[in-house]
């Protein structure tokens, strides 16, 4: 979903499959500045936000983007010759438009942050504080997948955490296995929440709420600021008691049928 100025900008097509734009606000002219939002849907709303910044350009108008979800975050390196770089020319293409200001929200790593011209992060803190009330526990634990997640959110609350050490095949990126770190002696008896920033089948939370069920964790909630319609595909949301409650935002998740799935953020309504 892309808006312009609050308007949703319908992406028509010609017969050919080309963009055929025939609402952008009139109201762009005379403005200084005008704000792109973009709610990530798929890469082919790539084309749309250069042709949608290009034109405000035109129109003697500076335009700021606002995209909470950083598309090609997840390549933020290269192990082989063979592969690209996707996240480093994506930047460089968004740079090329010379924003007044790229906002996002929570990126996947540093790389993100320092490819990017003029970039802003927000914080996810709100939103998992947002979490940690809805939950209303006073025995909660908070626990983060990795070291990287745990020195990024551990502190937003100021609970007591542990964190997860995973063993991934590298070729396939499949998890082998998790072990634990931090205050785990304290795990037995306690509420969880499960704090990172983005899912896609769940994979690392599935096997990270088994270790903590094996420690003796009683419920487990998990916050992620970025998820995937692809966690319908994956075990979070069967019926096998992992997992009581998944807080999120709709950055980029537009299927919330889920009664497990409960948004704290909604960005495309307002």
């Amino acid at each position: 979903m892309i808006k312009l100025n609050g308007v949703e900008i319908k992406l028509d097509k010609y017969p050919d499959g080309t963009f055929l734009f025939k609402n952008i606000p009139s109201s762009i002219r005379g403005w200084h500045r005008s704000v792109i939002e973009w709610f990530f849907d798929s890469m082919e709303e790539f084309a749309a936000v250069v042709y949608i910044a290009r034109y405000c350009w035109d129109h003697k108008v500076m335009p700021y983007l606002y995209m909470p979800y950083i598309p090609d975050a997840r390549m933020d390196r290269v192990k082989k010759e063979n592969e690209i770089f996707t996240l480093k020319y994506f930047a460089q293409t968004i740079n090329s438009l010379h924003f007044d200001k790229v906002e996002v929200l929570d990126p996947h790593s540093d790389v993100s942050v320092a490819l990017f011209n003029k970039i802003h992060v927000e914080s996810p803190n709100r939103m998992i504080e947002t979490a940690v009330k809805k939950i209303a526990s006073d025995n909660l634990m908070m626990f983060y997948p990795d070291a990287g997640s745990m020195k990024r959110y551990s502190s937003a609350v100021h609970l007591p955490y542990a964190f997860g050490i995973k063993n991934r095949d590298w070729e396939t990126g499949e998890i082998k296995g998790l072990d634990l770190s931090g205050e785990i002696d304290q795990l037995s008896g306690k509420d969880i929440l499960i704090v990172d920033d983005i899912c896609s089948k769940g994979g690392t939370f599935y096997h990270s709420a088994l270790k903590l069920k094996e420690l003796g964790a009683t419920n487990i909630y998990l916050y992620v600021t970025h998820c995937e319609n692809s966690i319908y595909d994956g075990e979070l949301l069967k019926n096998n008691g992992l997992i009581e409650k998944i807080y999120t935002t709709d950055s980029i998740l537009t299927n919330t049928e889920s009664p497990k799935i409960e948004l704290v953020e909604e960005f495309r309504k307002k």
